[in-house]
């Protein structure tokens, strides 16, 4: 499934997404390659992660711009090489170090074999610079995944720097405060809380053709609420959770 199909789709199926956030990180380290397994093993419909770049140019898959809270590295990733960072190990949901390291974003494309839609943010500001622009595109071309990958983040300045490279990419903004659809980019991912604000979000959104993805990690919580505003996808941190909530609302009736 890429992102055009699914615009095309989304009134035939019978659940929003589900996007597993940083993979299954209730289980596992979170942004690992054991959490993504798992997320897939979950019924997860798309991956999201975070990148950044490392001093020697390689994309990682990474949320903080530095080490201590998910490794036992210290210090800002971008200030260490590929090699260096791949000697940290990853700490788990319950702060114990694991035997997962850092991932590189070819070895998430190689896992999935590029079958796996990727909900992908940029974290790093030198996405900004043209050559790391480039690289981030010729890797997902590379593996035949430009049309299931979706570019995002709070930035539009990152945004725009991948749509200069490559404009017919899927991009997106994500959002804590305006409770209005803006314009620009196929997904719109507004804080859960201004969908209560403004309750004619989705539908607006929806007239613009655009896709909406909450900002909610526990999307259990309020699923039954998704559902009657008919969100496109849910965004989980564990992701046999929210699907089995989906499950439940439905059978219920919402």
């Amino acid at each position: 499934m890429d992102w055009k199909e699914f615009l095309q789709t989304r009134g035939q199926r019978p659940y929003p997404l589900l996007i597993a956030h940083r993979g299954a990180n209730r289980l596992a380290p979170e942004n690992s390659l054991a959490a993504f397994a798992l997320a897939q093993s979950q019924g997860a419909d798309v991956l999201e992660t975070d990148l950044h770049v490392t001093r020697d140019g390689e994309i990682v898959l990474f949320h903080d711009h530095t080490l201590q809270r998910m490794s036992d590295g210290r210090g800002p990733l971008f200030a260490q090489s590929l090699a260096e960072l791949k000697q940290w190990r990853l700490r788990g949901p319950d702060g114990q170090l694991t035997e997962e390291r850092i991932p590189t974003l070819i070895e998430l494309l190689m896992a999935t074999q590029g079958k796996m839609p990727l909900l992908l943010e940029l974290k790093d500001w030198r996405f900004l610079d043209r050559q790391h622009a480039e690289r981030l595109v010729r890797l997902l071309s590379d593996y035949g995944v430009l049309a299931k990958c979706a570019i995002i983040s709070f930035n539009q300045a990152l945004v725009r720097a991948i749509r200069q490279v490559h404009d017919a990419i899927p991009v997106g903004t994500i959002t804590l405060l305006n409770p209005i659809p803006r314009a620009e980019g196929q997904l719109l991912g507004p804080f859960w809380p201004l969908l209560w604000l403004n309750p004619f979000y989705v539908a607006w959104a929806h007239k613009m053709g655009r896709i909406v993805a909450p900002l909610d990690t526990t999307p259990q919580r309020r699923m039954d609420r998704y559902l009657l505003m008919g969100v496109d996808a849910v965004m989980a941190d564990d992701p046999a959770a929210a699907l089995a909530a989906m499950k439940q609302s439905k059978d219920h009736g919402r």
